[in-house]
């Protein structure tokens, strides 16, 4: 069975992003980083940002991320959102309780047309998610 995953790019934030996006959403965390693997960074002083990492939940989320070492184009993600939807109206007020902490508000959580709860947000580590919980 293929998969679909988000896959987001840091600078040098993925391990803080990570530890966060486990924090909120559960599962299991996996870091690598490049210093594992040989001749993967040229800095010796990069050697702890993360090549790969990823979150898996029990319900089959999962969420990967990287950084990006000196010598490697970087560009901050741009022109797409993180959807999580499917949860109770109850769960989505909890992720979105704590991934709106210390972020932006683009569209305040509230009942949309087709019913459930609808928001948006760019966390704090400025990567965009909209939320939607399911109608009771």
């Amino acid at each position: 069975m293929a998969n679909l995953n988000p896959y987001l790019s840091f600078r040098t934030e993925a391990r803080e992003a990570l530890e966060f996006y486990h924090g909120v959403l559960g599962g299991e965390l996996a870091i690598n980083v490049f210093g594992e693997f040989p001749d993967m960074v040229q800095d010796p002083s990069q050697k702890d940002l993360v090549m790969h990492g990823q979150v898996t939940t029990p319900e089959g989320l999962v969420l990967m991320a990287s950084d990006t070492p000196d010598g490697m184009p970087y560009e901050k993600p741009q022109g797409f959102s993180v959807s999580l939807s499917g949860n109770s109206q109850a769960r989505t007020q909890e992720v979105w309780d704590q991934l709106s902490a210390g972020g932006t508000v683009t569209m305040p959580l509230d009942v949309p047309p087709w019913g459930g709860t609808f928001g948006m947000l760019i966390d704090r580590f400025g990567i965009p998610w909209m939320l939607h919980g399911d109608p009771e």
